[in-house]
């Protein structure tokens, strides 16, 4: 497998699934799934919801919790100490046993991986993208994590640390960027603009304030619980 990860550039038109055969694992899903129907374990409706409960889910839910993070000094101590109980705390349900918060710094760099499988904290950043499961990146971010980097576009100086953190089954980790220069008096919700999936997992930084899509508003929605200055 390669190891391109640039996102800038087109690429090729993929075949539908239907167009090509069913592997070994997907026709046993298939007939797993069949079978736990035929026998009224589970129903078509609940696995329509199950989908659109994961559906839903997206790196929104982890940058909420950063902007409140970059808010909220106290909030912030607490996610450090026991990030489970911060997300919770925000009406996020985590579905493992243990979340640690890793906090950038000037003098070190966080980057995540899973070398076994891919291990994910989907519930904040929704279904983990294809690079995360490969190879080439599992490998490379063990061996090589700053050419890894720069291939993201990524420029670690080598008066930085860069630590990786390898997740596991009953350990997800998510990566708090630090907060862009040129923010201050943003609210959550607009500082949430600017945490991105991948700067949760640690490939990149936070989005700087001229990035930021849809534009800062020049003066927040009082009506909206989080548009608190700060």
């Amino acid at each position: 497998m390669g190891r391109n990860y640039e996102h800038d550039h087109p690429h090729p038109k993929q075949s539908d699934e239907e167009d090509t055969p069913a592997s070994y694992y997907q026709l046993m899903e298939i007939a797993l799934r069949e079978l736990l129907q035929k026998k009224s374990v589970i129903t078509a409706s609940e696995l329509r919801a199950i989908h659109e409960q994961m559906d839903r889910r997206g790196p929104n839910n982890g940058a909420r919790m950063i902007a409140r993070a970059w808010c909220d000094p106290a909030y912030r101590s607490r996610m450090r100490q026991d990030a489970t109980a911060a997300a919770k705390e925000l009406g996020l349900e985590p579905t493992w046993l243990n979340l640690i918060v890793l906090e950038n710094t000037p003098t070190l760099h966080n980057l995540v991986v899973c070398t076994l499988c891919s291990c994910y904290p989907w519930p904040l950043l929704g279904l983990p993208p294809d690079w995360y499961k490969s190879r080439a990146y599992r490998s490379d971010a063990v061996a090589r994590p700053r050419e890894l980097l720069a291939k993201f576009g990524t420029h670690i100086p080598d008066t930085v640390e860069v630590r990786v953190h390898d997740s596991s089954a009953d350990m997800r980790y998510l990566v708090m960027p630090m907060r862009p220069a040129g923010t201050d008096g943003w609210s959550e919700k607009e500082l949430a603009t600017l945490v991105t999936r991948d700067s949760m997992i640690g490939v990149t930084t936070a989005r700087s304030p001229s990035e930021a899509s849809p534009a800062k508003k020049t003066q927040p929605d009082l009506r909206d619980g989080d548009a608190k200055n700060c």
